[in-house]
């Protein structure tokens, strides 16, 4: 039986990609994650046929963008 702490090279990047796919984590965060360069990262989501996904994914974060983008004018 194999233990599920044996990990093989391609986990990081698999974690890395279906925690940012679900919204974990930024584009860059993942990108270091998986030991690779933001633009790097980004590529390869593309080359998979994902893409990036930008802004925000929710109203609430939508809300908390708006509040900080008003804080700048003050």
């Amino acid at each position: 039986m194999a233990s599920s702490t044996n990990r093989g090279p391609g986990d990081e990047l698999a974690t890395a990609v279906g925690r940012y796919a679900l919204g974990e984590v930024s584009l860059g965060k993942a990108a270091e994650e998986a030991g690779m360069s933001r633009w790097e990262f980004e590529e390869l989501l593309e080359e998979a046929g994902f893409t990036a996904l930008y802004g925000p994914r929710s109203d609430e974060e939508l809300q908390a963008e708006l509040d900080a983008a008003r804080q700048l004018d003050e």
